[in-house]
């Protein structure tokens, strides 16, 4: 079974994460898939995606601060309305993201997000989410598979 669809959120800064675990996970519940691949796509050529830390803010910031050193905001850019560097650091970053399903959970580790990267907000922002997989669960061996979907 293949389940799509889209959400809409907002960011609040230039530069920033929005979790968006809890979200996709609401849409992976409703859609009832138990086993499967779960991608979340940036509608936007200037808004990235990742799965990264999710304990620790100083990530993020060392994540941006990074970004912003390889990729400057730089007046002598070409693009007219002032934001090459954004639309730079979303291709670098890539546009999707991609984890397994299990138990009807999405399988990230411990410390792990799904996280919207926001490049040229404050915005209003569009994700797909596209869930490939099985309504119930197929028979497995025991121990084949873990008993959380978190690692």
């Amino acid at each position: 079974m293949v389940h799509f669809t889209y959400f809409s959120f907002s960011t609040h800064r230039r530069c920033c994460w929005v979790d968006l675990t809890g979200e996709v996970q609401r849409i992976l519940t409703r859609a009832g898939i138990v086993s499967g691949v779960c991608t979340v796509t940036s509608m936007h050529t200037t808004g990235g995606m990742t799965i990264n830390e999710n304990a620790d803010p100083d990530v993020e910031t060392d994540f941006f601060d990074t970004l912003a050193s390889m990729v400057p905001r730089d007046p002598s850019f070409h693009h007219a309305e002032g934001n090459s560097d954004s639309h730079i650091k979303a291709s670098l970053v890539g546009l999707h993201v991609q984890t397994a399903i299990d138990k009807g959970r999405l399988v990230l580790g411990t410390w792990q997000s799904i996280y919207f990267c926001e490049f040229d907000g404050p915005r209003n922002r569009r994700c797909a989410v596209t869930l490939a997989g099985e309504r119930y669960a197929a028979s497995s061996t025991e121990g084949e598979h873990s008993s959380t979907a978190r690692a």
